[in-house]
């Protein structure tokens, strides 16, 4: 601001002697011959009139031809005086006018150098109060600054000590491993020794097994050759059994030769048709399960002509089972079947009742509707071990309710609890899916089965051999028995009727 102020007052002093100057070169003659002063100020002139002083003089006798030729030094002296008065005269004016315009222009000096400080003081405050705006708010920045760079010391603090904590502890580790890794060295070496040893001695070995290799062969051989001859003997004895079987016909039919006979012998006929229908009823010719061709007095195992109304299939009937008379609905041993089937196989039945096969749902319905009947499933794994799950109550409803199974009473040694959901599901096969599953039970554990929501069961999934068994979630499995991984070996499912006595 004091600069400014400097800056104005020369400034001023300028203009003022910039005036001085116009004012004394402002001497001009108007028309008529009177003096005047002009001082141009912008687009402003000012014109101020100055007296005249008395320039009557006597008339001087210019007629005189002697003076003719210049003015007399009376006349000079004279005429110069005059010119001094009027140039003091002037002098005196324009002094008084200066004053004038001084003290004029001192009074818009003040007021200019006044309205210049309050204009540069309000441009300070305002500059001023900026600043102090921008110094807050930096001083504010410099304390957020501050603090995170106190609370990143904090954290790097912190995380220094935990470091020094982690590094303690890892040398600790480091000291007990390296003293582990000592010991095991010293283990590996003992150990070392001991595989030599054990080594030299397993070589003697070898050489021993070798030997009894040896000895194996010859001793199979031998047996080779006693197992041909047993199965040539067993030929002649099957022939034998086919010849008995011939006998024992032509005896039947001897026996009933001699029953017509001794009927007709007697002297009531009405009695000895009666006798005869009464014997013929205990020697049927058709058989609706295995149970009657046990009570028959077949009791050998092996496959026999089932029939029901308007069907007749061929089933294996196991006859030593817990007292025999087993109708067997489904049997695997060896995975030569496929039972990735679809719903019409299933229904019909497939495979071989001698080998692997499974009866049929249509006739195990029909079946199963006659009387009651219960079911005993027989299981067996890959390391000799056998278990079974019995059901008291057993029997498979029509294809109209999708051949649902229905099941009560399960006990038996396959699992503490059954693997087949009860009272029972619905069937389902590859095309045909009826299980609860969002999923289709069928196609992602394979074969046909009641699945319900994919279930703990399924014995008619994929067969695993030996060593490819494990880990299978769609090979022949029973949860409560050997979990949901493993594939069984061997499976037979059979029904006989629930007041089945077992005796001739």
């Amino acid at each position: 601001v004091t600069y400014f102020l400097n800056f104005s007052i020369r400034m001023l002093n300028v203009d003022l002697l910039v005036l001085s100057i116009c004012l004394s070169l402002g001497l001009v003659y108007s028309a008529d011959g009177k003096i005047q002063y002009q001082i141009q100020n912008g687009p402003c002139t000012y014109t101020f009139l100055l007296p005249e002083t008395d320039t009557c003089q006597p008339k001087s006798n210019y007629d005189d031809p002697d003076q003719k030729d210049g003015p007399t030094d009376a006349e000079s002296t004279q005429r110069l005086e005059q010119l001094e008065s009027i140039m003091e005269n002037n002098t005196q004016w324009l002094l008084k006018l200066e004053n004038y315009i001084q003290d004029s222009m001192k009074q818009d000096m003040v007021n200019i150098q006044q309205t210049a400080v309050n204009n540069h003081t309000a441009t300070m405050i305002e500059i001023g109060t900026n600043l102090l705006s921008q110094t807050a708010e930096q001083t504010r920045k410099l304390s957020n600054v501050e603090a995170q760079v106190i609370h990143h010391t904090t954290r790097l603090e912190r995380r220094l000590l935990e470091n020094s904590l982690s590094t303690n502890k890892l040398e600790k580790q480091l000291i007990v491993q390296t003293n582990e890794i000592n010991k095991l060295q010293d283990k590996n070496s003992f150990l070392e020794k001991k595989m030599e040893d054990m080594k030299g001695q397993s070589q003697v070995e070898m050489k021993m097994l070798q030997d009894d290799k040896e000895q194996l062969q010859t001793l199979i051989l031998k047996q080779t050759a006693v197992i041909s001859e047993l199965e040539q003997q067993l030929l002649k004895v099957s022939s034998n059994n086919t010849v008995l079987h011939h006998q024992q016909q032509e005896l039947l039919e001897t026996v009933n030769n001699l029953i017509s006979t001794i009927s007709a012998g007697l002297v009531t006929g009405e009695s000895s048709a009666e006798t005869k229908a009464a014997m013929m009823q205990d020697t049927p010719t058709n058989f609706m399960d295995c149970a009657a061709v046990y009570k028959s007095g077949n009791t050998h195992s092996g496959v026999y002509t089932l029939t029901l109304p308007n069907t007749t299939v061929e089933a294996f009937c196991d006859m030593e089972t817990e007292g025999g008379g087993w109708t067997v609905l489904q049997k695997r041993f060896d995975g030569h079947v496929d039972f990735h089937r679809t719903w019409q196989e299933y229904k019909k039945g497939f495979g071989d009742p001698q080998g692997e096969h499974w009866l049929g749902n249509e006739f195990v319905s029909k079946l199963t509707n006659q009387q009651s009947y219960k079911l005993r499933i027989q299981l067996g794994d890959w390391e000799g071990n056998s278990g079974f799950s019995q059901y008291e109550q057993f029997f498979v409803e029509s294809e109209a309710q999708n051949y649902r199974i229905n099941l009560k009473g399960y006990s038996g040694t396959a699992g503490k609890i059954s693997s087949i959901g009860q009272p029972g599901s619905d069937f389902s096969t590859k095309d045909v899916d009826n299980d609860k599953c969002v999923c289709k039970c069928s196609q992602l554990t394979t074969g046909g089965w009641w699945f319900d929501a994919c279930g703990p069961s399924n014995l008619n999934g994929l067969y695993y051999e030996e060593g490819q068994n494990s880990n299978r979630f769609n090979g022949i499995k029973w949860y409560y028995w050997k979990g949901s991984g493993y594939s069984l070996k061997s499976t037979i499912m059979m029904i006989r009727p629930v007041d089945f006595s077992g005796y001739l």
